[in-house]
């Protein structure tokens, strides 16, 4: 008994005593902002620690891998020039839940308001940063930085065109009555090798979509690539015009759909700027000679392109395309599941994974990340692909903001916003309406995908696939190849173009 006792009081004190060293070494933290300049605009102040000056910090990777760069956010009502705003250790982020828990070593610090909610990019134009700071975290002494916000992002400029490398951007009437201010569609355009020699040829068209947010001008990056130029110049290719979509949207990616939060971009992309693309580049004005092709998001649009619009293109090529059925968002079935973080065995469901299967990281991480990017701590707001996802599939609440699938906190999948989303199903939409998109799409269907996509897209497909198979009336001829091994959009770019534009040709009146 007395032993007992004795052991219980030295416990006690121990305890104590480790409380006791826990507060004293804990850091005070104090990073203060100052803008050097007035701007009366709601925004989201971010500030991010980076171990790298290979990039400056607020070219935020987004990546939540396990060395993702300190993420610390706050919303603000706007700026006064010479305001101060301080983040201390109450401040939350990502993935480190204070300031007070940003390992010890040499980081690089800078911060950005990101006030322009038009553009769903942290730097977005006309934005303003700070100069980079140097930090070095010893893991005991206070942390006390002070940066300015003196620096402006410019204004958008088009890039410089080349011979065959084009860029514009057109005023949309729809886009612009929608979201109450100027908005604009872009594209790079690329233009064939006999472009120039006889002014009086139309060429047809291939809409090449981009991974989710892809920019117009990655129409630079392919042009410039030497194994492509050496292919575009040779006079054996197919004479196409390659058009590169843009993929920015108020709300992170247009998917060149309609949606009830992103507004009209499916009208806008193909009754605005299609007849002016027509006009402006010599495009054949007919569908059987306009072509739509991607991977990854740009996969999930072709074929929703093809499939909402069948008689305006002659042929989808998708690659690793997003979920093609809302069973298998991802590994979320959100018809069924309860919960999108954790699966029905208690476990945290992953979302991306090496092509040996090894989870790099899970559903909930990618959704916490999205909620530091996303104004009022929400992914809804990030323009990552998540909130890019809700924006385009789900319904918009009475109050004018996005509606949300699920809690973005706990993960609790809200059942009536998530059967509204089924018209963006495209395995339902397929089957419900085949027996008038059938014939339609007779020829025009062609899929790519690895059986290790890395986010498990290979699944969805799955379920897509075998609902074509068995429908009559008539019976789908759509084209599978499927890749044993491979992951997302695992193919060389280069020769799996001049393969598709040869099938392309060959579809040609």
């Amino acid at each position: 008994m007395h032993s007992h006792f004795t052991f219980a009081i030295l416990l006690i004190l121990f305890t104590m005593s480790q409380v006791f060293v826990k507060t004293a070494a804990a850091k005070s933290v104090s990073v203060k902002m100052t803008s050097s300049q007035t701007l009366q605009k709601e925004g989201r102040l971010h500030l991010i620690f980076s171990s790298s000056i290979e990039q400056e910090p607020r070219l935020y990777s987004a990546w939540p891998t396990k060395n993702i760069e300190p993420l610390f956010s706050q919303d603000l009502s706007g700026l006064s020039k010479g305001q101060s705003i301080t983040f201390d250790a109450s401040t939350k982020g990502f993935p480190f839940d204070s300031l007070a828990d940003v390992p010890p070593g040499k980081w690089y610090v800078q911060a950005i308001y990101d006030s322009y909610f038009l553009d769903s990019r942290i730097n977005s134009p006309l934005n303003i940063y700070s100069d980079i700071i140097e930090y070095i975290n010893d893991g005991s002494s206070d942390m006390s930085l002070a940066l300015s916000l003196n620096q402006r992002l410019p204004k958008e400029t088009l890039p410089d065109g080349e011979r065959f490398l084009k860029f514009v951007k057109m005023p949309s009437q729809l886009l612009s009555e929608f979201w109450g201010a100027d908005m604009y569609l872009r594209a790079g355009i690329i233009l064939p090798n006999s472009y120039y020699d006889n002014p009086l040829e139309d060429f047809p068209v291939i809409f090449n979509i981009g991974g989710y947010h892809a920019r117009y001008d990655r129409a630079q990056g392919l042009y410039e690539n030497k194994a492509f130029k050496k292919f575009w110049l040779n006079p054996d290719t197919p004479q196409m015009v390659i058009v590169f979509l843009d993929g920015e949207a108020p709300l992170g990616d247009s998917y060149q759909i309609d949606s009830a939060n992103n507004g009209p971009y499916g009208q806008a992309t193909w009754q605005e700027f299609l007849p002016y693309l027509t006009k402006q580049f010599n495009l054949v004005d007919n569908a059987n000679s306009r072509f739509v092709t991607g991977c990854s998001t740009g996969g999930w649009v072709s074929l929703a392109l093809q499939t909402y619009y069948p008689d305006l293109f002659n042929g989808a090529w998708s690659f690793s395309a997003d979920g093609v059925d809302f069973k298998y968002f991802q590994l979320i079935d959100i018809y069924q599941d309860e919960n999108a973080f954790v699966n029905e065995h208690g476990m945290q469901r992953p979302s991306y994974r090496a092509k040996d299967g090894e989870t790099i990281f899970s559903i909930k991480r990618e959704i916490m990340m999205e909620n530091q990017i996303g104004r009022n701590d929400s992914f809804i707001y990030s323009g990552g692909q998540w909130g890019g996802w809700n924006a385009v599939f789900g319904p918009k609440l009475e109050d004018g903001t996005p509606s949300t699938i699920w809690d973005p906190l706990t993960g609790k999948i809200d059942q009536s916003i998530a059967a509204q989303w089924t018209k963006y199903d495209l395995r339902l939409y397929t089957e419900k309406n085949w027996q008038t998109l059938g014939p339609k799409l007779q020829g025009k269907l062609n899929i790519w995908m690895g059986d290790m996509d890395n986010f498990y897209l290979n699944n969805a497909m799955h379920l897509y696939q075998e609902m074509l198979s068995t429908q009559k009336e008539p019976v789908s001829n759509a084209e599978f190849t499927w890749v044993r091994g491979a992951g997302h959009c695992d193919y060389k770019q280069v020769p799996m173009l001049e393969k598709i534009m040869i099938q392309m040709q060959q579809k040609l009146p």
